[in-house]
């Protein structure tokens, strides 16, 4: 397994070809996704929380269109190379795989989690992807929401201290 951040970031290609082969090996795989534009603490917990659930950790790392298309024409604030370096240089994050969808959906196809994390602010019928894990009999787990902790919040704070 990589250690090195940049060694961490991989393609698609080489994220589902890595999954089947962790499969097979009977290695337990945990998956969340994100945009993770500035990382704060929430981040961090939560990505613990997720680590916690299995063997590997995957994240699903939006690309900066896709940010842009879900957070408005000033987001991300980081690009996609920054914010998959600085979740990569995670002890607890094993794989950064970067996806272009406004969800996750096919990503999580092609890596077939045996857990899909999301955080406690969603609601179950509502996370993709629930479906296709617990079809090859994986789980859903809803990771406790920090309240305090958002990107949102964090710009917020920033843009009124300026």
């Amino acid at each position: 397994m990589p250690r090195r951040a940049i060694d961490k970031i991989v393609s698609r290609e080489y994220a589902q070809k890595l999954s089947k082969e962790l499969h097979e090996r009977g290695v337990k795989i945990v998956f969340t996704n994100g945009c993770f534009d500035i990382i704060h603490r929430g981040h961090v917990e939560y990505l613990e929380f997720a680590r916690s659930l299995g063997d590997i950790l995957i994240i699903g790392l939006n690309t900066d269109d896709s940010v842009r298309r879900l957070k408005g024409p000033t987001r991300p604030i980081n690009r996609f190379e920054d914010r998959a370096y600085v979740l990569a240089s995670l002890e607890v994050v094993d794989y950064v795989v970067g996806f272009g969808e406004d969800t996750p959906f096919e990503l999580i196809r092609e890596v077939i989690p045996d857990v899909l994390v999301k955080g406690g602010d969603y609601r179950p019928e509502d996370v993709v992807g629930r479906d296709i894990v617990e079809e090859h009999g994986g789980k859903l787990v809803l990771a406790p929401f920090k309240d305090g902790y958002s990107t949102t919040a964090l710009i917020k704070r920033i843009k009124e201290l300026g």
